[in-house]
């Protein structure tokens, strides 16, 4: 596959590759999302109204907005303004928000002033998102590094991130937000990386729990609050003195176990008895080599005497 790309000099928007190769945002969800990023600072559009200027048909609009609200980059509520009058906000942000996160930033929002005139000029609106939002924002300054590929995650966070996924499967109570599954797998990774094990860290999950047949309110605060804090490591219990123990391969009325040096397999008695065969089989062999070269000088003498 070959690849042509020219930069652009003017008019883009920078849109991460986790959000381009998201696995459950289908096409129409994140046109929506990219083409609100891709709006000015001070232009307030409404998600519908995105929607219809992109040709989207409802129902499809319908879908692509639950998308984005289930992966967190997508967040609507009512408030009050100061004039009295109920309005809906929203917000859109590159990157996955959590609940509390969100919260957060609408702590920080300034507060708009109660309108002075009763009626606004044409075209202009007397709702709507911040001068200055917190997130969405386009960069200042372009990166002077490539930042197209980030790092590979770790083994933990990989890990870590499909242990909180199948969190369903431990308990059927623990239907976790989407939201909230990046936190909590931050948190489980914590206890990877000091030595637990997967199966460590869904048996702190499992003792935590309430008895079966109880109701869970508030699944992801609890599995926050049990993964907050992390146990230490228990030391492996030493193996028994008989699991280094060995059978001998040498002739005994009864098996006998001793613990080897290296990778022998012959007890202390048996490579004494063993030592002591060789050593005098080899004392041996000299003394039957002297009696046959006895034996051969007699021969040869008694010869020579007959032949004189």
């Amino acid at each position: 596959m070959f690849r042509h790309v020219i930069p652009p000099a003017r008019f883009y928007s920078q849109v991460p590759n986790d959000l381009i190769r998201h696995p459950r945002l289908n096409s129409d969800a994140f046109r929506l999302l990219s083409w609100q990023l891709s709006l000015p600072a001070d232009k307030h559009e409404s998600l519908s109204a995105t929607a219809e200027r992109a040709g989207i048909k409802p129902k499809a609009f319908q879908r692509a907005k639950q998308q984005l609200r289930d992966e967190g980059y997508f967040h609507e509520w009512k408030e009050q303004g100061p004039g009295g009058l109920w309005r809906t906000r929203q917000l859109v942000s590159n990157v996955p928000l959590t609940a509390e996160e969100v919260a957060r930033l609408r702590e920080a929002a300034p507060v708009e002033p109660a309108p002075t005139a009763p009626e606004p000029a044409a075209g202009e609106r007397t709702v709507g998102e911040p001068k200055d939002p917190s997130v969405g924002r386009h960069p200042e300054e372009a990166p002077g590094v490539n930042t197209s590929n980030p790092p590979p995650p770790d083994q933990a966070d990989t890990e870590a991130r499909q242990l909180v996924a199948a969190l369903r499967e431990l308990d059927p109570r623990l239907c976790v937000p989407r939201g909230m599954l990046r936190q909590l797998a931050a948190l489980a990774a914590q206890w990877l990386r000091l030595g637990h094990t997967p199966e460590a860290v869904r048996d702190g999950i499992r003792r935590g729990l309430p008895a079966v047949g109880e109701s869970i309110h508030r699944p992801g605060g609890l599995v926050r609050y049990l993964l907050r804090e992390v146990p230490p490591v228990e030391a492996p219990p030493e193996p028994p003195k008989v699991a280094l123990m060995r059978e001998c391969t040498g002739e005994h009325t009864q098996p006998r176990l001793f613990r080897p040096v290296a990778d022998e397999g012959l007890c202390p008695d048996c490579r004494q008895d063993r030592a002591r065969a060789t050593q005098t089989e080899a004392t041996a062999r000299p003394a039957t080599g002297v009696r046959a070269a006895v034996r051969g000088a007699a021969a040869a003498r008694a010869a020579m005497r007959g032949g004189a």
